[in-house]
């Protein structure tokens, strides 16, 4: 069966799984700078797998400087596939940032740990109210 243009239609279904599959495997990242004050220091999550990486510029004799990376540590590697985010607090002294699972609310705190970024387990505490007291 051929389509208007003359190609086969086969071959445009085919030419657009392919761009939708392309699509589906581009990375997709989120940025945040660490909330301390005096650290230029950004965090950068993969919003599909939340894998946390981090930059900052570095001075470097005879230079303009360097952008010194810390890679993925213990726990700041790819989790399981959802929607991921980074979330700064307001603490002028913190260097770390939050990374936020927002389908599940699960959040672990991530910073730079000697040459990586770590992050803690994943908590969650629950959607469920709290238990009622009884009466007095």
């Amino acid at each position: 069966m051929r389509g208007r243009a003359g190609y086969p239609i086969r071959i445009a279904g085919l030419a657009a799984g392919l761009v939708v599959a392309g699509a589906a495997h581009a990375a997709s990242y989120e940025f945040v700078p660490a909330p301390q004050a005096d650290l230029n220091r950004v965090y950068r999550v993969d919003k599909a797998t939340g894998e946390v990486i981090s930059c900052q510029y570095g001075l470097q004799e005879n230079t303009i400087g360097t952008t010194l990376c810390f890679g993925p540590g213990e726990g700041a590697g790819p989790q399981a596939p959802s929607e991921y985010s980074l979330v700064a607090s307001r603490h002028l002294r913190e260097a770390g940032v939050f990374r936020v699972n927002q389908r599940t609310g699960a959040m672990s705190i991530c910073y730079v740990l000697d040459d990586a970024v770590v992050c803690t387990p994943q908590g969650n505490a629950g959607s469920a109210a709290p238990a009622a007291a009884g009466k007095p």
